[in-house]
This record gives C-alpha cells, structure tokens and sequence, in this order.
C-alpha cells in the first residue's frame, strides 16, 4: 500500500468465489467514510503473511468490521465473502429505508 494512503475504498466486490475485489486508493486527508462503504488496510504480518483490517462507514462515524491477522498472500480471496455479504446487507437497509421514508411522505397526503 501506498505511504500516501490511509486504505483502499472498496468499490465493488465479485459475488463469485474467486472474482475481483476491486478498490481504489483513499488519501491521508480523505474524510470519513460515506455511508454503507468499506476500507481496507492491509501491513504486512510480524512473521509471515499480512494483517488486514476492514472498517465499515455508518451514518455518524466508521466502525471496525473485520480484522484478518496473518493473513495468507491470497487474502482478497479470504475477505470477499464477508465484504460481499456486509456490502448486500447496507443495500438491502438503504433500499428499506427508503421505502419506508416513501411510505411515511405518502401517509402525510
């Protein structure tokens, strides 16, 4: 990872067991996560493979998602599954929310 950055901005995460996780690179200055995204950092590992770790924006602050020590070299392959369900999981309340912020505008008519 670059010195530059802070993480990588998940973009976009394969729902196929061996496809991309594609990311983008997050400055040192860059703001707080937006709503429903992910950050990855990753380091390497005191004695072999890589420390990777995964906070998830909410809608006042980030939280600490995930954390893979020791990570094996093939780690975006460890930490799809979790980042493709978490990703589902804040589609799925942004879709109910809407809904049901749809649902209380037409019962004020």
């Amino acid at each position: 990872m670059p010195s530059t950055t802070r993480g990588a901005l998940v973009q976009r995460v394969s729902a196929l067991p061996d496809g991309p996780l594609d990311v983008t690179w997050l400055d040192l200055e860059a703001p707080r996560l937006p709503l429903g995204r992910i950050r990855l950092h990753w380091e390497p590992a005191p004695l072999a493979g890589w420390d990777v770790t995964a906070h998830l924006g909410l809608a006042t602050t980030e939280v600490h998602l995930a954390t893979w020590p020791a990570a094996p070299d093939d780690w975006p392959r460890l930490v799809r599954p979790t980042l493709h369900e978490v990703l589902g999981l804040c589609a799925a309340l942004a879709v109910a929310t809407a809904a049901l912020d749809l649902s209380n505008r037409l019962a004020q008519v």
